[in-house]
């Protein structure tokens, strides 16, 4: 037996040891699964290597080893402890978190009724109330609870109850294992074992068999060491399934079972050409970076190139350099929509090499992608955040595209920001890392000033095409119709006919989803709000659904008020779909397509949209964020913002960066091909600074307005945040608990002057549970995490108790 050290998955902050027993016949290697016994349970673990020697009586057996060979690499060990040691999460959760999912299995249990409990329910008077419970109706129905059902009652008021049916040997508890989760999808393949010795024995052979031998032969090309799906034979000829166990029997036919990858790609990407010649700033760009990349040292850079300017050729010969010598490359993109857009690039260019990790591949298909990374089939890997987890053993490149977007940010569980664990993996690994972006985060120019980060500025674009042409139209000033203000304002009409009439294409934006923002009461003025929220219903007109964009709440659109009954509702604000609606009314012969969340339920939707789009079968594109990044529309030369300002409004200190990021973003898209375009933008508040510095193109304004402002209020990138976030089902316990640890975070701002604590104050109701947050700020890193320590050592009684949940969210990216 062998000591090892283990991470499991389960809230401990500590790693334990266990056994290796010999009859597994694994060595103790990094990165293996095993199920290992925790209390009365058993869960995942992940081993770390071998464990220190402690008393053998003490120390319990490994139960299963649930992988054959490791899912990532010993060089991932360091990364992962210094995530864990940062965000203040368990190891062996970090390591889940970072995982292709259905890879954690655990043991729950079921609950069982027992004969007795059966006829107690039915016959005991005493009982009989409890039948009106919906857990009991379905006990007697069913016979057991899922140990999902039993976990949620032991949390419960009823969890008294179900413990005195157990005391009463009404019911009893077994253990379950759950979870097996996703496996390698296998095929079964057939191939010829027809050989001289074989003719010469003169084997007499059915007229079926000998036609699937002529068929193997066939489908094979004659190559008879070449495997062949089953499926295809059989499909190529119906009696080969009938024949196969005869000639398996006479030794003609060989049959194994094999691998096969799920395909991530679903339809294959556009093929873009190498270009053959180089701007001079991509040039100069490149004379820097691959010189790095060749030392095989950690250096980082900031690329800052103008949209258009160019800036994923210069990825992609980065990543040719880091390929020559060896070593593989990490792409992260922080949404879907943009991994889809590379795909095809980095496909063109390197092939069967390249890997995806994203949500939207299926649970299998991210199974098999991992795999191949694992073992070093794939050479270049593209995906959202969670791919700064790949297991590539030695990564020479890692890119991190529009570095300056939120969606880095994990807003759940493991709240960990990917950009900044690309530097922290780029320097554990000796990696080149370039954080690319037309409009960087305050903080990373901020960092690059300091010289943390190498600049590299582009600020032409690809053939010297001119920035597009921006005018803002004040929507206080655009006349009224009908008592309300009109979405569209004369000048975007016009430009929209303009448009057409040419056979150009058009790209209208706006942040918002759905017809209406919500949808309030004539009678007593109340919102209809969701039942689990605190939040408005969003009306999506077409699904005929009033929507909760955060829990998924929904109602029929034809809804009564809750608060006085009334019928008498009318719509306020407007999204996308209205939108949508608006403009087939007042343009019928325009060809428009809509990209949001709620058009495209899956990946081949998205490809699909935006293949019509570059052939011109689309006239107009409506979206929101979705379309503002990264695309490349040729024959787009009018963007319209509908509202420029949705965002400014909110209570965040960022609202102001990512209005001016945002903005950049898709004035970008416009004048990308031969023709010059123009934007128009639609405002409320024309003159604020956000506004002003996108209509100019000019960051270097924008910088030093948001720089003075975050200065003067004492915000990053001049102060850390620290946001303690508490929430449960109980509004009193979750109030008590953010007032403790406010008291304990005050106290501990007493002895030390340069921490500032904002709160506690409570946030809007959200899926059912109350939420409070208390907010901490420092310039000291270190005092930031002594207080997190502390706040974890001393956490009120209401989170010890589990009747309240503590999340620390360190560099929190948003407020609400």
């Amino acid at each position: 037996m062998t000591y090892v050290e283990v991470a499991v998955v389960a809230p401990l902050a500590k790693t334990l040891t266990y056994l290796l027993p010999d009859r597994f016949g694994v060595a103790p290697d990094a990165g293996l699964r095993f199920l290992v016994p925790l209390g009365r349970r058993k869960i995942t673990g992940y081993c770390l290597g071998e464990g220190q020697p402690l008393d053998a009586g003490k120390v319990k057996e490994v139960a299963d080893v649930l992988s054959a060979d490791p899912l990532f690499p010993p060089s991932l060990i360091p990364f992962f402890r210094w995530i864990s040691d940062y965000y203040h999460h368990p190891l062996g959760q970090v390591v889940a978190e970072g995982l292709p999912g259905g890879l954690t299995m655990k043991s729950g249990r079921r609950a069982r009724l027992t004969e007795a409990g059966k006829k107690a329910l039915a016959e005991d008077a005493a009982l009989q109330p409890l039948r009106e419970l919906a857990w009991v109706e379905e006990l007697l129905a069913v016979g057991s609870l899922s140990p999902a059902a039993v976990r949620l009652l032991l949390q419960g008021e009823d969890a008294r109850i179900i413990r005195r049916l157990e005391r009463g040997a009404l019911l009893f508890f077994e253990q379950e294992l759950a979870g097996r989760g996703i496996r390698p999808k296998m095929e079964t393949v057939v191939r010829s074992a027809v050989g001289e010795a074989t003719r010469q024995a003169g084997l007499t052979l059915k007229k079926s068999e000998q036609k699937t031998l002529e068929s193997i032969a066939a489908l094979t090309k004659g190559q008879t060491a070449a495997w062949l799906p089953k499926r295809l034979l059989t499909t190529a000829y119906g009696g080969a399934g009938r024949a196969l166990p005869a000639l398996l029997d006479k030794g003609l036919v060989e049959q194994k079972e094999r691998r096969l990858m799920r395909d991530p790609f679903g339809l294959e990407p556009p093929f873009y050409p190498r270009p053959e010649k180089l701007t001079d700033e991509q040039q100069q760009a490149l004379d820097v970076l691959l010189p790095a990349v060749r030392k095989k040292n950690f250096d980082a850079f900031l690329l800052h190139g103008i949209t258009g300017s160019g800036k994923t050729e210069v990825y992609l010969r980065a990543a040719e350099e880091a390929i020559a010598s060896g070593r593989s490359v990490l792409v992260l993109v922080p949404e879907i929509a943009l991994a889809t857009q590379l795909e095809g690039h980095f496909y063109s260019r390197f092939g069967d090499l390249t890997a995806l990790l994203h949500s939207g591949l299926s649970a299998g298909e991210r199974f098999d992608q991992w795999q191949r990374i694992a073992d070093g089939s794939a050479m270049v890997v593209i995906g959202a955040r969670s791919a700064i987890f790949a297991p590539l053993a030695d990564p020479g490149l890692i890119v991190v595209d529009e570095e300056h977007d939120g969606a880095y940010k994990q807003e759940e569980g493991l709240r960990y920001q990917a950009r900044d664990l690309a530097l922290l993996r780029g320097r554990m690994q000796k990696s080149t890392v370039i954080l690319g972006s037309a409009t960087p985060a305050v903080t990373s120019f901020m960092h690059a000033r300091q010289g943390k980060f190498r600049l590299l500025t582009m600020n032409r674009r690809v053939e010297d095409r001119r920035l597009p042409a921006v005018a803002v139209v004040d929507m206080k000033q655009v006349e009224r119709k009908d008592g309300e203000k009109p979405l569209f304002s004369p000048q975007l009409l016009e430009a929209l006919h303009q448009n057409l009439e040419r056979n150009e294409q058009s790209l209208l934006f706006l942040n918002r989803r759905g017809f209406a923002s919500l949808l309030i009461c004539r009678d007593c003025g109340h919102p209809v709000q969701c039942r689990n929220c605190q939040v408005s219903l969003t009306l999506h007109k077409g699904a005929q659904q009033l929507v909760c964009h955060h829990c998924g709440y929904r109602i029929k659109a034809a809804a009564i008020c809750e608060h006085c009954k009334g019928g008498d509702l009318v719509m306020i604000g407007f999204g996308t779909e209205r939108i949508e609606e608006e403009l087939r009314s007042l343009l019928p012969a325009a060809r428009i397509a809509r990209l949001d969340r709620d058009s495209i339920s899956k990946r081949r939707d998205f490809y699909t949209i935006l293949n019509r789009v570059r052939q011109h079968e689309v006239d107009i594109v409506v979206g929101t964020q979705m379309i503002a990044k990264g695309h490349h529309f040729p024959a787009v030369t009018l963007v319209g913002v509908v509202w420029a300002d949705a965002g400014l409004g909110m209570p965040d200190y960022k609202a102001g960066e990512r209005t001016f990021q945002l903005l950049c973003q898709v004035m970008g898209r416009a004048g990308r091909g031969e023709k010059s375009g123009r934007v128009i933008v639609q405002t409320f508040q024309p003159d604020h600074y956000s506004i002003q510095c996108a209509r100019t193109h000019d960051y270097s304004s924008f910088l030093e307005q948001e720089l003075a402002l975050r200065q003067a209020l004492s915000y990053p990138p001049f102060s850390r945040l620290v946001n303690f976030f508490f929430d449960g089902n109980d509004e009193k316990a979750v109030q008590a608990a953010a007032a403790a640890t406010g008291a304990t975070l005050r106290s501990l701002g007493r002895q030390h002057q340069e921490l500032a604590v904002l709160g506690p104050a409570p946030l809007f109701k959200l899926g059912g549970r109350f939420r409070w947050q208390c907010l901490l700020r420092s310039a000291s890193v270190e005092k930031l995490h002594r207080c997190c320590l502390a706040v974890r050592a001393a956490s009120p009684p209401e989170v010890r108790s589990g009747k309240v949940r503590l999340i620390i969210d360190v560099d929190p990216e948003g407020m609400l």
